[in-house]
């Protein structure tokens, strides 16, 4: 067996790796079954397919068409059956079991509560039922590792990222609501949708209010919109963290193997501002043409603080497994560069410093160099066993 620090990792190796993901919407990642079950209970007759294999198919062919605006529309499925207080905690729970068992150990999902509520629930309602949902899905994550024997991926903590809608006007609103539970599972903002034609200083109010309540806040920038939209997402609002960011290659010139970066790509990576970037995601939007040239690999041999995503694990058809499977397979990634990444993340991520440190150093780290050594063993385990009474013949 290779030394996996110096060559490719295996898919198992790459499941068992803990992973941490900052850029994933719940609305975005439900089980096809799950969506036909709550349809099924709540009456919705709008779903394209009834099958879960046949809608998990649609969902996917029906996101990868290079539009961010025509992947958009595919939410209109699981955000109608996420109306309920019950149905909200289900599909939060199950997306905390389904990120454990893939290996994720932290995670930061993000939601638009003004999105779930035609049922009649209330904001407050609807955040305390997706807080439910992912404490339920880590008790049910753990138990399941125990079963195994520890097995299993069983460690994972979940935060809540409150999103407003950039097409909307209650960001404000959302802001208020995201700062008020921020000590009970919500460990940020965020905005989402739609970029052109909608930039981020129409929310400048909401920016303002986080800073003054030394609140965390994320916005999507960079990703079907250019450089405009970066710059104003920084300079102008203050993000902590670009959601995608991939349009930042727009400010990086090579030729004859040089690399230049423009002012903006300078203060970003000078800055560490973190990079949210979601590869499958990216290449179905339009973002990127593929996995090889998708610029996270350039963006990683520059050091910037690049972290790798799912963003919507139904419509990609993704997870973080497999989104790591293809940066290994287009750049030769080691478990080193995954090692890499995934501190990138923890280390960008909405909690307290001191709890970002100790899952570094005593849950990320002692993970992969449990995977780095194994090759060490693998002669022993492959070495023929000793014959049977071959001792006692020995006298």
């Amino acid at each position: 067996m290779p030394n996996p620090v110096s060559g490719r990792p295996t898919r198992e190796q790459i499941r068992r790796a803990p992973k941490v993901l900052l850029h994933d919407h719940l609305d975005g990642g439900l089980r096809p079954g799950t969506i036909v079950d709550i349809a099924r209970e709540t009456g919705y007759a709008g779903l394209p397919e009834t099958d879960p294999d046949t809608l998990g198919a649609w969902f996917r062919a029906a996101a990868d068409s290079g539009s961010l605006e025509r992947y958009l529309e595919t939410f209109a499925h699981t955000c109608a059956v996420m109306q309920t207080r019950d149905a909200l905690v289900r599909v939060a729970a199950e997306c905390a079991e389904d990120l454990a068992a893939d290996g994720v150990v932290y995670a930061e999902v993000r939601y638009a509560p003004e999105q779930h509520l035609e049922g009649g629930l209330t904001l407050e309602e609807v955040v305390e039922a997706v807080n439910e949902g992912f404490r339920l899905g880590e008790r049910r994550a753990r138990e399941a590792a125990a079963r195994a024997g520890g097995t299993a991926g069983g460690r994972i903590r979940v935060g809540a990222l409150l999103t407003a809608m950039r097409h909307a006007a209650r960001s404000q609103e959302i802001a208020e609501l995201a700062n008020r539970y921020r000590d009970s599972g919500v460990v940020g903002f965020d905005i989402a949708g739609a970029e052109a034609g909608y930039p981020p200083t129409r929310h400048l109010d909401a920016f303002e209010y986080l800073k003054r309540e030394n609140n965390h806040f994320t916005i999507h920038a960079g990703e079907a919109f250019g450089l405009p939209s970066i710059w104003q997402a920084l300079q102008w609002c203050g993000a902590d963290r670009l959601g995608h960011g991939v349009r930042i290659i727009d400010d990086i010139e090579q030729k004859d193997g040089e690399v230049t970066l423009g002012r903006l790509a300078s203060y970003v990576r000078d800055k560490r501002v973190p990079l949210e970037m979601c590869p499958t995601s990216n290449l179905q939007t339009g973002a990127a043409s593929s996995y090889r040239e998708h610029p996270i690999g350039l963006l990683r041999r520059l050091h910037f603080r690049v972290t790798v995503n799912t963003d919507n694990r139904l419509m990609s058809g993704t997870s973080m497994s497999r989104e790591f499977e293809h940066l290994v397979e287009a750049f030769d990634y080691t478990l080193d560069d995954m090692q890499w990444l995934t501190v990138n993340a923890m280390k960008s991520a909405f909690i307290p410093f001191d709890e970002r440190l100790a899952m570094i150093n005593e849950v990320i780290k002692p993970g992969y160099a449990e995977l780095k050594a194994e090759w060490l063993f693998a002669p022993v385990a492959a070495a023929p066993p000793v014959a049977s009474g071959s001792a006692d013949r020995r006298g």
